[in-house]
């Protein structure tokens, strides 16, 4: 069976020196996630921000701490760590810019997109909605993939980093802004590392891209890719017609909240600390049911508050927060990766489908098995209330009509089965979701 990524963000500015990521570990095992994802922790620039790379070789001052021990054996003995936990490492690797001061400005100035001054030139972007309002990253420095000629020394530099980076056991990469690299870089890249680590995933980061730019990743051999799930409305047909698209070129991975977003809880338009913990056990397990992988940031669990910040996050905020929690989801966090774990279907990406109507109450989704031998096999019922404050139903003979020959188990982590019954509606509270395994019948065929 394939297992899809159970992904745990440990953001290091708030986990703070290397020594003391080893903390996170057990508990982040123990909500049954098979991956921990560490973003950039090599020396910063000027900026400060983990993603304004200067040095490669080197570790971000913070991450360093007192220890006099190598980079390469501070990497290592984490990998090591997350290993024993039974985690894989995930790192970010970003490789569409760097610092403005990068070491690499120097040693290949070449290498780097330029404005008509000569200048450096630093990625920006633009409003769709507004061409003048353009937002610039004043401490990045794009590198120059328009000319195919520098293909070959970039690529023999981009893969030395990355092999460097599988010996010391990651096996897992986040590729930031994916698709601002050619697939003719990417795909010697991946190659490379799966030749030397076969199990390697390499998952790209494309929020924000149009269907055009995904599409033109399609030749390069990412496992998986991000989906925009978190901001489905329950209502348009967007999100499954993305969901669609994508799952052709790779299946994806959905998330509740990511370093790059607000905290859901600034989100929810409400003080009520009941109706916010309903709201992230709901976004969760969608997230975790609706594609192949998930991905949670740390402190989710714990209802954490203040933004992820890049430059100015302290381990501070975490010890504030953690000192005290909105509420603790590690009980339901893990019930509902055990479910994930468990089911096939949850797994890879088959056909999924909207059964009602956008202006139903009650959303439900039937996803199905990839076809095998040309007959659809298991699938996966889900019926989610999006409503925050009021209890609605719906008959289960929508569901099973769809359904054909199946029969279903409820699979609702962390609440007493209901059962799909073809005489009985069900009624769903504020922001409940409820899953079911469906198994072919074959009495019923």
């Amino acid at each position: 069976m394939t297992i899809g990524p159970r992904i745990y963000n440990l953001f290091p500015l708030l986990a703070g020196p290397i020594d003391h990521w080893q903390n996170h570990l057990p508990r982040i095992a123990a909500m049954g996630f098979n991956w921990v994802y560490v973003n950039p922790f090599h020396e910063p620039g000027a900026s400060g921000s983990l993603y304004s790379i200067r040095d490669l070789d080197r570790l971000h001052p913070m991450f360093q701490g007192g220890s006099r021990r190598s980079t390469d054996r501070l990497l290592r003995e984490f990998v090591g760590a997350a290993h024993r936990h039974g985690l894989q490492v995930m790192m970010d690797l970003v490789i569409n810019h760097t610092a403005i001061d990068a070491i690499l400005v120097d040693r290949h100035p070449e290498w780097y997109v330029r404005e008509p001054s000569g200048a450096l030139y630093s990625p920006r972007a633009v409003n769709p909605n507004d061409p003048n309002d353009v937002t610039i990253w004043h401490d990045l420095a794009e590198i120059d993939y328009s000319k195919r000629s520098q293909f070959g020394p970039l690529i023999d530099y981009w893969r030395e980093y990355v092999l460097h980076m599988v010996d010391l056991g990651f096996t897992g990469f986040r590729c930031d802004a994916a698709y601002q690299v050619p697939v003719q870089v990417w795909r010697p890249l991946l190659e490379a590392a799966k030749e030397r680590q076969p199990d390697c995933l390499f998952c790209a980061e494309t929020l924000g891209c149009t269907v055009d730019q995904v599409t033109k990743l399609s030749g390069a051999g990412f496992d998986y890719l991000f989906n925009s799930s978190k901001w489905w409305d329950f209502r348009g047909s967007w999100l499954l017609d993305q969901y669609k698209t994508f799952r052709v070129i790779a299946p994806s991975i959905a998330f509740p909240e990511t370093h790059d977003t607000d905290r859901l809880v600034n989100e929810a338009g409400t003080g009520d600390t009941h109706a916010i913990e309903r709201l992230y056990r709901m976004r969760y397990l969608f997230a975790a049911i609706f594609s192949s992988g998930v991905m949670a940031t740390i402190g989710y669990e714990f209802g954490f508050g203040k933004r992820l910040h890049v430059v100015h996050a302290t381990p501070d905020d975490w010890r504030a927060e953690a000192a005290n929690p909105r509420f603790d989801l590690t009980g339901f966090i893990t019930a509902a990766n055990a479910v994930k774990a468990a089911l096939p279907v949850l797994n890879q990406e088959g056909p999924q489908s909207c059964i009602t109507e956008p202006h139903e109450p009650v959303v439900a989704l039937l996803r199905r098995e990839p076809e095998s031998h040309g007959r659809l096999r298991n699938a996966c019922a889900v019926l989610i209330n999006p409503d925050p404050y009021n209890a609605q139903e719906i008959h289960p003979h929508r569901v099973l009509a769809h359904a054909g020959p199946m029969r279903f188990n409820d699979m609702t982590p962390g609440d007493d089965p209901v059962p799909l019954d073809q005489d009985r509606p069900i009624r769903l509270e504020p922001l409940e979701v409820r899953v079911y395994s469906g198994y072919l019948d074959l009495a019923r065929e």
